[in-house]
């Protein structure tokens, strides 16, 4: 099964892709066949696949850099619940605190509503009224008497996870420069019909390097577009270009085990 996922991972782009490929051959044997191959290639249409290529190459050049950031994120989340459970457990067994106690139960539940979110099966808001209410948590151990610098630890941890979770939240539902999508959508399709329009001899390397221009080109932007948002659960899970959490299904499963 795992075998199966990595390759679908793999080619899942090629295979959306390859209907648009389809559909290009068709119209190229179409457009050979009643004579529509009108124009001739001309140093003109070649500079316009290599502004789109340009193009192409500034949309995925900022995308990745977003997209590197956006690996770090499962990790760090999963490193700040962790930590906040370890410092409310060294509490527990210190200083004997039911408080302390309750708070790790707090966290199990709070880490099953993080994975859900990511999901989009809970809201922003509510998930940040749940890191709001672990202020209650903190007051408690405060007039238990707890050492401050492990409550000002824990507060750390607490703005961290807020900070990560908002972060997560603008990469999801913000686009990255979406003229920048259309100029390059709108040179990629006047792209492919001058392909299909010029009359290359012979026929089938026309064909061929219609095709294989037109899938480079369909197959980048539809990467960029997979790499714009690499927290789409909701709609593909955890494959394709989704950042995986691993950490965070790790972490569930160890605080599940735990009693």
């Amino acid at each position: 099964m795992k075998s199966t996922k990595q390759i679908w991972q793999k080619w899942s782009t090629t295979v959306k892709v390859l209907p648009l490929i389809l559909l290009v051959a068709f119209l190229k044997l179409l457009s050979h066949k009643f004579g529509l191959e009108v124009m001739e290639l001309n140093a003109l249409f070649t500079s316009l696949v290599a502004g789109t290529i340009f193009l192409i190459g500034f949309l995925i050049s900022g995308v990745l850099s977003d997209y590197k950031e956006s690996e770090k994120i499962p990790n760090e989340l999963t490193a700040s619940i962790k930590s906040l459970t370890d410092d409310a457990y060294t509490i527990w067994k210190s200083k004997n605190s039911a408080t302390a106690r309750e708070f790790i139960d707090f966290q199990k539940g709070f880490l099953d509503s993080v994975i859900m979110w990511f999901y989009k099966k809970e809201r922003t808001k509510t998930l940040l009224e749940k890191i709001s209410q672990m202020n209650d948590f903190f007051v408690e151990l405060d007039k238990e008497g707890i050492i401050p610098a492990y409550i000002v630890k824990m507060k750390n941890e607490q703005n961290n996870i807020r900070k990560l979770i908002l972060r997560v939240d603008t990469i999801r539902d913000t686009d990255f420069i979406g003229s920048a999508y259309a100029i390059v959508e709108t040179m990629g399709f006047l792209t492919g019909l001058g392909l299909i329009m010029i009359k290359i001899e012979p026929f089938y390397a026309s064909l061929f390097v219609t095709l294989l221009v037109t899938f480079l080109m369909s197959y980048m932007v539809f990467l960029i577009i997979d790499l714009d948002n690499p927290f789409d659960y909701s709609t593909k899970g955890e494959s394709g270009t989704e950042i995986s959490l691993k950490p965070l299904h790790d972490l569930d499963l160890v605080m599940k085990d735990f009693n």
